[in-house]
């Protein structure tokens, strides 16, 4: 199984750095001064070096929302109940979360996945099904998953990315998810990939107390001690403290990757995902952007980590791809920018400043 893994992976090229600098000249030649739209042209040039081509088209948007639920539930981790992860997922469907609005708001299409979830779904739902299993195991008491079913997620989200690919062609995947008590397993892998303390890494997920954080941060340590995950092996760590959807996340990010698609990262989850990928094939990080940082506190260590400095900052905490939403409107800008402004020729515009006593 790992040979799928293995194959996506070695697909994966460098982006071309001759593009970013070309693009860089076209922005500097706008009718602007130059560097003065600051990181839009950033997103610009990183957009032009990932898809290769100095025009861009961001047409097709897509927010994949991965779901699944988490065994660890069970400790006390969380404000809500694991029920709560179905009934979201239906609410994703109808239309009525905050991913959906966004979504609508920066023209993109939400994708929702059942990776795991504690509840039987049918594809006439609207859903795309990958269950891997009802959930994960309780990963105090061992291994939140086996090897082969953390395999079987990270191809899951290669799975997704290949068959959307083929109904008609992607040109951005922002990363989203669902799944109570998941920020425990995103604070487990984090502490284990970054090398960062568990207390440094783990905060108030859905809004838990000070009682019940220090019950999450004991439940993260006894996990850890009781599986040993090797941080060089990100599959290890997956399959030890991860979860279904934050395997398939893995592979979403893998294999927009080997097609030359931009990522926009989402919050905590997604970049405890992104830590996974990057252990598996660090080529991805040129292909990451950072849609913000969240108020869960060990996401800001994650992404200076892996280097990635977040758009924004609006205390966000919820998840679902909201941030990365929002990062795909900044993105979007940049790219226009890039592809509709004005040259200094075409405007009539004099380019050079004026020189002192001229």
């Amino acid at each position: 199984m790992r040979e799928k893994i293995a194959a996506t992976v070695k697909s994966i090229k460098p982006i071309e750095v001759e593009l970013v600098k070309k693009a860089q000249e076209k922005l500097d030649n706008l009718t602007k001064p130059p560097r003065s739209l600051g990181r839009l042209e950033d997103f610009a040039a990183q957009v032009v070096g990932i898809s290769g081509t100095i025009s861009p088209s961001l047409e097709r948007k897509v927010i994949v929302v991965m779901a699944g639920d988490h065994g660890v539930a069970e400790e006390g981790v969380s404000a809500f109940p694991q029920e709560v992860t179905a009934q979201m997922v239906y609410n994703f469907k109808r239309g009525g979360a905050a991913i959906n609005v966004l979504a609508r708001h920066i023209g993109a299409e939400v994708i929702v996945v059942d990776m795991g979830v504690a509840k039987e779904f049918s594809p006439e739902e609207g859903l795309i099904i990958k269950k891997i299993a009802y959930g994960t195991k309780n990963m105090t008491k061992g291994p939140a998953m086996s090897q082969e079913e953390a395999e079987r997620a990270i191809i899951a989200g290669v799975e997704v990315v290949e068959e959307e690919a083929k109904k008609r062609r992607i040109d951005l995947i922002g990363l989203g998810e669902m799944g109570i008590a998941n920020t425990t397993a995103s604070s487990a892998i984090v502490a284990c990939l970054t090398g960062a303390r568990i207390e440094e890494v783990t905060g108030r997920g859905t809004g838990i107390d000070e009682e019940q954080l220090k019950n999450k941060i004991r439940v993260i340590k006894q996990a850890i001690e009781v599986n040993h995950p090797d941080p060089e092996d990100g599959i290890d760590v997956l399959t030890k403290v991860g979860g279904l959807e934050i395997g398939g996340l893995v592979g979403t990010i893998l294999a927009a990757a080997s097609r030359r698609i931009p990522v926009i990262l989402d919050g905590f989850i997604s970049c405890a995902s992104a830590l996974i990928a990057l252990k598996l094939a660090p080529l991805v990080k040129d292909y990451l952007l950072a849609s913000h940082n969240s108020v869960e506190k060990g996401h800001k260590i994650a992404l200076e980590y892996m280097g990635k400095t977040p758009m924004l900052d609006l205390n966000l905490r919820l998840g679902e791809g909201t941030g990365a939403a929002l990062g795909i409107n900044l993105v979007e800008a940049g790219v226009k920018i890039l592809k509709e402004m004005a040259t200094f020729a075409e405007a009539g515009v004099a380019n050079a400043p004026l020189t002192k006593g001229g």
